[in-house]
């Protein structure tokens, strides 16, 4: 029978991982201030649960979930600073190197993405989970984890062609 977690626990799994918990948040809003918000909104949820937590051996994925429905809470929709564009610029953001100009593509391109297409796309390719692991994060099926990942990237790949000016 595992542990049940203490608040020093948390504490020093907050010390550990709120890093890696913030990038995480980061990479979902793509806005670092709006992050910090929803990490500190998920860790004072997450810290009123920590002693009751049923998976304690795993409580990296109970603060991801609990991230995840922040980020895709109908609260934080118009709050985000994600607006949609009727096209994509028929230039991308000019940055002097070359390393920051792909970077800023990959941010435009996922910005456009649906909320639960990026999420699946983070969770795929960040966190290196498996399908069946970010199915029972964002609280869907595995092939709807799928279809998310296949639209998502078929949409990046639309957007990279347009944004590098190739035709289909």
């Amino acid at each position: 029978m595992p542990t049940t977690p203490t608040t020093a626990s948390f504490d020093d799994y907050v010390a550990a991982r709120g890093t890696a918990l913030l990038r995480f948040a980061y990479l979902l809003t793509g806005d670092y201030h709006l992050a910090e918000d929803m990490l500190q909104e998920a860790l004072a949820k997450v810290h009123r649960r920590w002693s009751h937590l049923d998976d304690a051996g795993r409580p990296t994925a109970y603060v991801q979930k609990a991230i995840l429905h922040q980020y895709l809470s109908w609260r934080r929709r118009r709050s985000s600073g994600e607006t949609p564009i009727a096209s994509a610029p028929e230039r991308p953001t000019v940055d002097h190197a070359e390393q920051h100009a792909d970077r800023t593509e990959l941010w435009h391109a996922l910005s456009t993405l649906p909320r639960q297409q990026r999420a699946v796309l983070v969770l795929r390719f960040y966190e290196d989970l498996d399908d069946t692991e970010i199915a029972r994060l964002v609280g869907c099926s595995v092939a709807t984890v799928r279809s998310h990942a296949s639209r998502g990237l078929a949409a990046l790949r639309t957007s990279a062609q347009l944004v590098r000016g190739e035709a289909r």
